[in-house]
């Protein structure tokens, strides 16, 4: 039904607004009170009326595809519905759409094939009946015992829908099995009232599911009542019912991993992106689960990502589409190291290895507690396979207007060629400056090279003279004003010294941790002083935080 979303906001306060030609499923992410839910109800209230209010904030429109003629016919008697008995309607008009309005019998026609004209009409008596949005007050309650109702007219809630249907039955059926081992039944045995029941075993047949003999009786009464588990199989059972049944046009759901666990969220999203294949029907999600946008992704559908970020009162969006979403998803690093995760922060800090990431992210926890001026908030710690890959993380997230710091050990200086190249492009340092850049980096690592100095263990910049330690100041200087930052004293072991840890790489991080304590309350708890990785870590903050940093794509 959605065609195109045009938003008020794009990847820079003075850039174009953001477009999106809506693929089957967009999902909005970002970290906490970026505007996902904001721009969710939005997009509902558009379409229950056609218009942009002044409340708006994020949409600025909204346009639509039309009704093709070999589905108009149909279209229009599906959603024509008979007058109740006493109903009066007035000549020349239908009731029409589920909110049953009475209009004239053409209107109809005209509004389905040209949607963008009359956006009012078809919005108020088409698509708002066709609309569904569920979020975290609703989701619980979908799973509610349900009126039967008469069984002679059309179904007048879910329930009811899946009871008649028992193709839309059957696959509520297997998808549930498929998350929990057990059977979806509906039993009907409460004097007209619908209830669910989660069953060991499955009914021999539709007559023992739907029917009031002995046999079903016994049946239902040896399954559960889904009011009886726990609120994760209520939320996944309500939205999987709720969806296939309404059979919407435009499915909205905030946040739908609430209450699940990863394996049940990745396992949703997978299903609801896959029964958005439909060229016509549009999910629009916001979450903050990295399992549920792999589910959506691995559905087979069509997925746009979008990031939206809210900071200093200004709002931001980038468009993650689904060729970029697919090159991602491709290259083993990036999956390995849980880059999606990264969609739901602020701020990403990779460093080369498993034990710099826990390492750092160990200092930024002390600072957040003991200095959170100079802490990073909102921050997640990813570790690459080396300097060499680090570039591989920084340069898509940065892309997607994410402030991504790479770590270096000091001997990134002896990287020549395209290892040296590919980590100034992905912290986008203009291309003019790489070769000057890549000079004053050999000249340094050759003058360690002469003075025979390891430029890692021998104390780093340190070990040099005092007019090339300026030049190397220099360099690292520049390098940090684009988010590079490098280890002068030369690798991460030789942070925090005072403390004496001497050991081999492969027990260092086990032995400073030692050191460094475990219980704030103790007097030899290391706490966040004004020098050394402490400075290190606030200066990596301080270009997180600016809003003129250099470095981020526009």
């Amino acid at each position: 039904m959605i065609k195109k979303l045009k938003l008020k906001i794009g990847s820079h306060t003075e850039g174009e607004k953001l477009e999106i030609e809506t693929t089957p499923v967009t999902i909005f992410v970002g970290p906490n009170n970026s505007g996902k839910s904001k721009i969710l109800t939005e997009i509902q209230e558009f379409c229950k009326k056609g218009s942009v209010s002044s409340a708006f904030k994020l949409i600025d429109e909204i346009s639509f595809f039309p009704i093709e003629n070999e589905y108009l016919e149909n279209e229009i008697a599906a959603n024509t519905l008979e007058p109740e008995e006493n109903e009066h309607l007035r000549v020349g008009h239908i009731l029409f759409g589920k909110n049953r309005n009475q209009i004239p019998a053409t209107s109809p026609a005209q509004f389905l094939q040209t949607p963008n004209s009359r956006k009012d009409e078809f919005c108020v008596y088409y698509l708002s009946g066709k609309t569904l949005k569920l979020d975290a007050l609703n989701r619980i309650t979908l799973i509610k015992n349900k009126p039967l109702g008469d069984m002679q007219k059309n179904p007048t809630n879910e329930l009811a829908t899946l009871f008649q249907d028992d193709e839309k039955r059957l696959e509520v059926r297997r998808i549930i099995y498929d998350a929990f081992n057990l059977y979806f039944v509906i039993d009907p045995t409460n004097g007209g009232n619908l209830r669910i029941r989660l069953s060991k075993v499955a009914p021999e047949n539709h007559h023992e599911e739907r029917g009031l003999h002995k046999e079903s009786v016994d049946f239902h009464n040896s399954a559960v009542e889904i009011k009886d588990f726990s609120d994760g199989v209520k939320a996944f059972t309500g939205i999987i019912t709720s969806i296939i049944a309404g059979n919407p046009k435009v499915t909205i759901l905030d946040e739908p991993e609430a209450f699940l666990h990863p394996s049940l969220s990745y396992k949703l999203g997978r299903e609801i992106s896959y029964s958005a294949r439909n060229e016509y029907k549009r999910l629009f999600v916001s979450t903050h689960s990295a399992n549920f946008l792999m589910g959506c992704i691995q559905s087979g559908a069509m997925v746009n990502v979008v990031r939206l970020t809210y900071q200093n009162e200004i709002g931001t969006a980038r468009l993650l589409n689904n060729k970029k979403i697919e090159a991602l998803m491709r290259d083993p690093l990036l999956r390995s190291t849980g880059v999606l995760n990264a969609l739901f922060y602020k701020y990403i800090v990779v460093t080369e290895g498993d034990s710099d990431r826990a390492f750092y992210q160990e200092i930024n926890e002390r600072l957040i507690q003991f200095q959170p001026d100079n802490a990073i908030h909102d921050c997640l710690f990813l570790n690459a396979v080396g300097k060499d890959t680090i570039w591989k993380i920084v340069k898509p997230l940065r892309e997607m207007g994410i402030p991504t710091v790479g770590i270096y050990d000091i001997d990134i200086l002896k990287n020549e060629g395209s290892n040296w190249t590919n980590s100034l492009k992905a912290s986008f340092i203009p291309e003019i400056s790489h070769q000057p850049l890549g000079q004053t980096r050999s000249l340094i690592k050759n003058k360690f090279t002469a003075l025979k100095k390891d430029m890692k263990s021998d104390g780093g910049i340190e070990a040099l003279p005092d007019s090339e330690k300026e030049a190397a100041n220099n360099l690292f200087n520049q390098l940090e004003e684009y988010g590079f930052f490098t280890v002068r004293k030369g690798e991460v072991e030789h942070w925090l010294s005072n403390l004496g840890v001497k050991a081999h790489k492969s027990v260092w991080l086990s032995e400073i941790f030692l050191k460094m304590g475990s219980n704030p309350s103790s007097s030899s708890y290391v706490k966040p002083t004004n020098d050394d990785v402490w400075n290190f870590i606030e200066r990596i903050s301080k270009w997180m935080n600016n809003g003129e940093r250099k470095g981020i794509p526009k």
